[in-house]
């Protein structure tokens, strides 16, 4: 039995984990960590493929749509399986947490496979996310880079992957989606939140947006941001001035952005609800001599992300540290090897 699926698409740093909790406060959604179970799916060969794993990706992407061709409904078979195989998963998840009606992934990896699961879940309903691209990266930059803005844009630029990718979704998509802006869902949750019921064919619950007031509480492991959200009862304007006092106060991550939005294209950022005329705004008045924000509070989870980051970073180039890992897991491989 095919389970009902609701998708909250968005970029990292978007908004997408406080809007999770509004709608898993919701008596109907069952929602949850990040479960990441359609990007792994969606590069398994057939739809793209992993460029290193231990068998020969590109033998095997030939050979399973061959194989595929050869079903009595072609793609179609494959479509299928694929969805039988997330039904089983979504499914057992729903029982394992009370079975509730509606199973809700909010992964914000997915934005980069949504052709991919547009053709798995063409039935389920999705509510896409976008936020000011300006105040994704700065969320991304201080969250994980101590506010480096180069180094963060180096190691992954978000932006010139995630808007195109999303612009392409709510321009072509043939699927039931609700498109939201995260300025406007702060602003005005309640009328936000009674359309976002509306799309999932829900009852509004007004309660919900106090995610923070409810008495559901489910463990949190697992990725999405448990430090912004918890700041917060409920949705709150008090991030919107972040970003423009933080470039207003800094020329040089200030003409870093400019360089980024140049490599974005128009088309895309009025997509996604923020055309060229209007991106720097929210900056108008703001000169240098303006305050920046504090920087966020250390916790654990920043400081954990940021060391797995740094030593990522290191490990990718090489050198003694990338020797010594690769060492240790050739210790830890004989050690746990079971015969």
């Amino acid at each position: 039995m095919a389970v009902r699926m609701l998708f909250v698409i968005g970029a990292p740093r978007s908004g997408t984990t406080m809007l999770e909790r509004m709608l898993s406060s919701h008596s109907m959604i069952q929602g949850g960590p990040e479960p990441h179970l359609l990007t792994p799916l969606a590069h398994l060969g057939v739809w793209a493929k992993v460029d290193k794993a231990p068998y020969d990706h590109v033998l095997a992407a030939e050979s399973q749509k061959l194989f595929v061709s050869r079903l009595p409904r072609g793609e179609a078979d494959y479509w299928e399986a694929c969805r039988a195989y997330c039904d089983v998963l979504y499914g057992r998840f729903l029982e394992a947490n009370g079975g509730r009606a509606i199973c809700l992934d909010k992964t914000p990896a997915y934005a980069l496979v949504l052709p991919f699961l547009a053709k798995v879940f063409p039935d389920a309903r999705y509510v896409v996310l976008t936020r000011h691209p300006l105040a994704i990266f700065s969320s991304y930059a201080n969250s994980f880079f101590d506010g480096d803005y180069r180094v963060a844009h180096d190691y992954n630029p978000i932006l010139e992957r995630y808007v195109p990718a999303m612009a392409a979704f709510l321009r072509g998509a043939e699927v039931p989606q609700l498109h939201v802006r995260y300025e406007d869902l702060v602003t005005d949750p309640e009328a936000w939140f009674r359309r976002i019921c509306e799309h999932v064919g829900i009852p509004f619950e007004a309660e919900a947006i106090d995610y923070g007031k409810q008495a559901r509480k489910e463990p949190r492991e697992g990725l999405g941001d448990p430090i912004g959200v918890q700041q917060h009862s409920r949705p709150s304007t008090a991030s919107l001035d972040k970003w423009p006092r933080e470039l207003a106060a800094d020329p040089a991550k200030l003409a870093l952005m400019r360089e980024v939005l140049e490599r974005l294209a128009p088309d895309d950022l009025e997509t996604l609800g923020y055309p060229v005329a209007e991106i720097w705004k929210p900056m108008e008045g703001l000169g240098p001599e303006v305050k920046p924000p504090k920087p966020p509070k250390a916790t654990r989870y920043r400081f954990r992300r940021r060391m797995i980051v740094r030593l990522r970073s290191r490990a990718r180039k090489g050198g003694p540290f990338r020797r010594l890992l690769e060492k240790l897991r050739l210790g830890c491989d004989v050690l746990l090897r079971e015969q």
